[in-house]
């Protein structure tokens, strides 16, 4: 939280089962069944996950896409346009919510007696202030769609990424524009939010992943730039110095799924 510059505990992170003494985490972008179980046969004092795995984290996902709101308003978008923006998809969210089997990771990890947890929102945050300090920096009022795609690729995690960074809409040669970062609110825009922003003068919209449905809506308007600069990656960009403060703190992490930096 501190890291993250937040005050109150978004609605996507959660400890599951709490725990004390602990020394020792195996720390997973997507950490379940199998890793509370490999944990506890390698002698982990603790698990933390990424995305949500269970409980309240997992019901009340869809709450943090409201987050995209006060981006879209710091981008200069009105925020009536925002909230329409956004209501879509953030209803489709909840009714998914209804699917997910929030009781049986964390039911495993309470008989395991393997302390668990995950964090979302706030490592997403401090992911996205990087990758946004870093186009920042290395970027200028006349810079190309590749200026900011070269920006990216000098943190080590796309560096060292299995995945490559992609223009997903416009041409390495088309300006930038003004340039979002549109990331640390649950799940990307899609579609409507990335339409909302070209509307409102963002020349390059900065997706972590799109689906094809969304990209090709988009593509059909021709409006814009998207940067798509791969989910894991990405996350582990905003993991990466969490990991480094709980090793400061003497305590052991190993990566499961983690690009290192």
């Amino acid at each position: 939280m501190k890291l993250a510059g937040l005050k109150k505990a978004p609605h996507d992170s959660a400890i599951y089962v709490k725990g004390e003494n602990i020394e020792k985490v195996l720390f997973g972008i997507d950490a379940g069944v199998s890793e509370l179980w490999l944990a506890k046969q390698l002698g982990y004092d603790a698990v933390i996950a990424h995305h949500p795995q269970g409980g309240t984290a997992a019901i009340n996902f869809y709450q943090v896409f409201k987050r995209h709101i006060q981006q879209m308003i710091n981008a200069e978008v009105p925020r009536k346009e925002a909230e329409k923006a956004v209501t879509k998809k953030l209803k489709r969210l909840e009714v998914q919510a209804h699917t997910s089997n929030y009781a049986h990771a964390v039911d495993v990890a309470r008989l395991l007696k393997m302390p668990y947890m995950n964090i979302h929102t706030p490592l997403d945050a401090i992911g996205r202030r990087i990758m946004s300090e870093q186009i920042q920096s290395r970027t200028r009022r006349n810079s190309t769609v590749q200026d900011v795609v070269s920006a990216l690729k000098e943190l080590k995690e796309f560096r060292n990424a299995g995945t490559e960074i992609k223009i997903r809409l416009g041409k390495t040669e088309r300006p930038a524009g003004k340039v979002v970062v549109s990331h640390g609110a649950g799940t990307n825009g899609g579609y409507e939010i990335a339409k909302t922003y070209f509307k409102h003068g963002i020349g390059t919209v900065v997706y972590i992943h799109i689906s094809p449905i969304d990209l090709e809506k988009l593509k059909s308007e021709s409006k814009g730039n998207v940067i798509v600069t791969g989910h894991i990656a990405s996350d582990s960009v905003g993991i990466n110095p969490l990991i480094h403060e709980l090793e400061k703190r003497n305590t052991s992490v190993t990566r499961i799924g983690i690009i290192s930096d």
